[in-house]
C-alpha cells in the first residue's frame, strides 16, 4: 500500500511523535509498504493559521495517491490532514500523544489543574484560541476514521468533552522494548530530564529536593537534557527516574527506564498506573510531602534493590512490528 504519515516534528527533532513516526516508516516499508512522511518545515516559520493552511494545500498533494494516512497529534498535524482526507474520501487514523490543550492552557495561566479535573473544571476559563483550538480538535478527532489512544485512562478524561463515538477508538499500547544494559549509579541522582513546562510540575518536584531530610541524605536532583541517544545513556547510569507531572498518558521515559532496570517514580494521574504499579513507586503530584517521603523511600539501599528486582522480573514487551500489525488491523476494520 501507498501510507502517508502526518507529523509536525520528525527526526532530528526529539519527541514522542518524531520518534513514533520513524518507527512506523521502518516497519511498513519492512513490509514492502511505501511510505512517505509529510511533517512540518516551511510551516515551523508560519504563524498559526498560516501555517495549517500550508500544511493543508501540501495535503491535498500527497494525499491522492495514499491508501490510507496516519496523523500523529490532534490539532497541529491532524486538523489539515483530516480536513483534506475528508475532501479526497481517504481513511484517516488519528493516533493521539498528550494533550495539546490543557498543556497549552496551563503554560498560559499558571493554574496547575490535574488534566483529569481540566475539561470538568475549566473550560469556562479558555481564551478565545483556546476555545478555537477545542472546537477544532474536537471536530478533528470526531471526523477521523478511527481515534488510536495509548492508554485506557486518557480515552477515558476525552470521551465526553469530545463526545467522541467509542466504537470509533482503538487502544494501541506504546514501544515496550527488550532489557537494554544497565550500569551500577555513581551518586543517588534521580533524572528528570524534563522541558521546562509548568505541566511538567517542576516547581513541586524542586521544592520537594531542597527539603532538609533530601539533602542530608546526598540525594542529587538532574534536570539536564540531551539528545536522544545521549539521554539514553544517561538513563542506563542513573539511580533512578522521577516523573510528577500533572498528567501523563504514557510517559516513554518511563519505559526507557524499565528497559534499563531503573527504579521510577511516576505521578499517579497517568495511564500507566495499572500497568505498573506493582513494580513503581507512584506520588500525589500535588502533595510535595508525598514526593519528599517517596524520594526518600527510593533512596534507601534496600528498597531501592527491592524495586530494583521488581523492574528486572518485568519482560513484558510490545515492539514497533506488533504495534504496526495493529495499526493495519485497525485499517482493515474500518468502514
Amino acid at each position: 500500500m501507498k501510507i502517508v504519515i502526518a507529523t509536525g516534528i520528525y527526526p532530528p527533532e526529539i519527541g514522542g511523535p518524531a520518534q513514533y513516526a520513524k518507527n512506523l516508516k521502518i516497519e511498513f516499508e519492512a513490509l514492502k509498504h511505501e511510505v512517505k512522511v509529510l511533517t512540518f518545515r516551511l510551516e515551523n516559520k508560519l504563524p498559526t493559521g498560516i501555517r495549517h493552511f500550508w500544511f493543508f494545500l501540501r495535503c491535498l498533494i500527497f494525499f491522492p495517491m495514499a491508501d490510507f494516512i496516519i496523523a500523529l497529534d490532534t490539532f497541529s498535524a491532524s486538523w489539515p490532514a483530516v480536513l483534506a482526507a475528508k475532501i479526497l474520501g481517504k481513511k484517516i487514523i488519528i493516533r493521539t500523544g498528550g494533550d495539546f490543550l490543557w498543556e497549552w492552557y496551563v503554560e498560559r495561566t499558571g493554574d496547575l489543574v490535574l488534566l483529569k479535573d481540566f475539561y470538568k473544571t475549566r473550560q469556562s476559563k479558555l481564551n478565545f484560541k483556546e476555545k478555537l483550538v477545542f472546537k477544532l480538535s474536537r471536530w478533528t478527532v470526531r471526523h477521523a476514521s478511527r481515534l488510536i489512544f495509548s492508554t485506557e485512562w486518557q480515552k477515558e478524561i476525552w470521551l465526553a468533552p469530545y463526545n467522541l463515538d467509542i466504537k470509533k477508538t482503538t487502544i494501541v499500547e506504546n514501544y515496550y522494548g527488550l532489557k537494554e544494559p544497565s550500569f551500577p549509579p555513581t551518586e543517588k541522582n534521580f533524572l528528570a530530564g524534563t522541558r521546562p513546562l509548568k505541566w511538567k510540575n517542576d516547581i513541586r518536584l524542586s521544592e520537594a529536593f531542597r527539603k532538609d531530610r533530601i539533602k542530608n541524605a546526598r540525594i542529587v536532583y538532574d534536570n539536564t537534557t540531551k539528545p536522544f541517544d545521549k539521554f539514553m545513556d544517561q538513563v542506563a547510569r542513573c539511580y533512578a527516574v522521577i516523573l510528577v507531572s500533572l498528567g501523563d498518558v504514557s510517559p516513554n521515559l518511563i519505559l526507557d527506564a524499565i528497559r534499563h532496570n531503573k527504579p521510577f517514580i511516576l505521578t499517579r494521574e497517568t495511564g500507566f498506573y495499572e500497568k505498573l504499579k506493582t513494580i513503581g513507586i507512584f506520588v500525589d503530584p500535588e502533595n510535595v510531602d508525598d514526593i519528599a517521603d517517596k524520594i526518600l523511600y527510593l533512596a534507601d539501599e534496600k528498597n531501592y534493590e527491592q524495586c530494583r528486582q521488581k523492574i528486572e522480573s518485568f519482560n513484558f514487551t510490545h515492539t514497533w512490528s506488533q504495534i504496526t500489525q495493529e495499526f493495519l488491523t485497525v485499517y482493515r476494520d474500518i468502514k
